[in-house]
């Protein structure tokens, strides 16, 4: 049953994956085939090789460190949807650690895919109503100095409530205090006094060394306590 689940999953998240690749890089050139804009080739693939350089890095990290989170299932519609980090990974944390499911496993995936599903359908829904329907009349109605301030607080505003709810879900202090000394030390020590091409990568670098401190500090008596007796064979994703 469960191989039955895999083959679906695959084949229409490979197919909906590769029509979202179509229709989002597709637009940029039916643009350039129809309107009179003088774009060179050499021009595209600078701005392409620019966007690379910075983000190039989460082509490889995000992958690795998503998916025993979320699972297959929830891989194909984290990287179709977007707002993969600030929304949906938290998300499926949430609903994990509500159910006690262990990451890795065929119910924590399962519990991915459907807080996936549930926060895109709340995303959906805010979006029309407060956008497509209430979107110009906000912004009438709105005082400009209160539009001045939320285009620059909204964001950390955002992040930092998803970073509170995850802290206070998770109850994992060590890993909470190695991460905020690692960003410290990125954001006052890396990214003022060393050259624009690593301090390009400064998310990375953030998220690499963060994993890597908690991992070599973990406590190794309590990781073998907690490994034992794991998953069993059926309950693996990967099996």
């Amino acid at each position: 049953m469960f191989a039955d689940y895999t083959r679906t999953t695959n084949r229409w998240g490979r197919l909906t994956l590769f029509l979202g690749f179509l229709i989002a890089t597709s637009i940029p050139f039916i643009v350039l085939a129809t309107t009179d804009i003088d774009i060179t080739a050499g021009q595209i693939f600078t701005a392409w090789l620019a966007v690379a350089a910075v983000y190039g890095t989460f082509y490889v990290v995000e992958p690795l460190t998503y998916f025993p989170i979320l699972g297959p299932a929830g891989m194909y519609q984290a990287f179709l949807i977007g707002n993969i980090a600030n929304k949906l990974v938290p998300s499926a944390i949430v609903a994990q650690n509500a159910l006690g499911t262990k990451p890795g496993t065929r119910k924590a995936s399962y519990a991915a895919t459907a807080a996936i599903a549930g926060a895109a359908s709340v995303h959906v829904v805010s979006l029309v109503l407060l956008v497509g329907v209430l979107g110009t009349w906000i912004v009438s109605v709105m005082p400009g100095s209160i539009t001045d301030v939320a285009r620059v607080y909204i964001l950390p505003a955002i992040l930092g409530g998803v970073m509170v709810q995850l802290i206070a879900t998770l109850k994992q202090v060590k890993s909470t205090v190695i991460a905020v000394a690692v960003s410290l030390l990125v954001v006052f020590l890396v990214v003022p006094y060393t050259p624009k091409i690593v301090s390009g990568f400064a998310v990375a670098i953030a998220v690499i060394l963060t994993v890597a401190l908690v991992w070599f500090l973990r406590d190794r008596d309590a990781a073998v306590d907690d490994a034992a007796p794991g998953p069993g064979i059926e309950d693996s994703l990967i099996n």
